[in-house]
């Protein structure tokens, strides 16, 4: 994949190995990036994903998914599901992160990412600052999506798939917009949640008044 990048770009990529590079070069072979998203929503689950990529691949445009665009989000879902020596996918319901907290759900997630690997990672590089109830070695990177090359590429399949999940909850209950916002707490959303009330998929345990709408 690398002979159709730039040089610039190659760079960047390999530069985002470095977390990579070091455990392979202490003989590690599968190791497994981690990401969640919708963790701030006021709606709908927070999605983990674990990614294994095989050594030294380099995909061009890989990067954070917040810092690229829905339609490439969805170009290198594709590429990193096929290109990947696993992927797992885990989901904390709204009910669960109203029980537990947006935290412990999240963790719960992530455990369950990892669970649904096709086969078990040696090592994970996890985003973030918790780690996970997992027996296995483990690393934390605090923005480890835009550092590793394993995190970038599970924070867009996290993404992509939230997303894809609150699009579909769109046709169910369109009056609060979730295909436009994906549940996050815009404008639009915070009027809509004024005029209907919550819906089944929002979060109890989330404030979601405006500053002006408190008393």
């Amino acid at each position: 994949m690398s002979r159709a990048l730039s040089a610039s770009e190659q760079l960047r990529l390999r530069a985002m190995c470095a977390l990579e590079n070091v455990l392979w070069g202490n003989g590690y072979t599968h190791i497994a990036g981690i990401d969640e998203a919708g963790r701030g929503a006021l709606a709908g689950p927070v999605i983990a994903a674990a990614v294994v990529l095989p050594g030294q691949i380099l995909i061009g445009g890989l990067n954070d998914s917040k810092r690229l665009r829905p339609a490439e989000r969805e170009r290198l879902f594709s590429v990193i599901t096929y290109a990947a020596t696993g992927v797992g996918v885990g989901r904390s319901a709204p009910d669960v992160i109203d029980q537990k907290n947006i935290r412990q759900a999240n963790l719960l997630a992530m455990r369950e990412a990892v669970d649904t690997l096709p086969s078990p990672p040696e090592h994970l590089l996890i985003d973030g600052i918790d780690t996970i109830d997992w027996p296995g070695e483990q690393t934390t990177v605090v923005g480890g999506d835009a550092k590793s090359l394993s995190i970038a590429a599970a924070s867009i399949i996290a993404k992509v798939t939230r997303d894809r999940i609150m699009v579909s909850y769109d046709q169910e209950y369109p009056e609060y917009g979730f295909a436009k916002h994906k549940g996050y707490g815009t404008a639009k959303h915070l009027d809509a949640l004024k005029t209907f009330g919550m819906c089944p998929i929002h979060r109890r345990s989330f404030r979601w008044q405006r500053p002006s709408d408190k008393t």
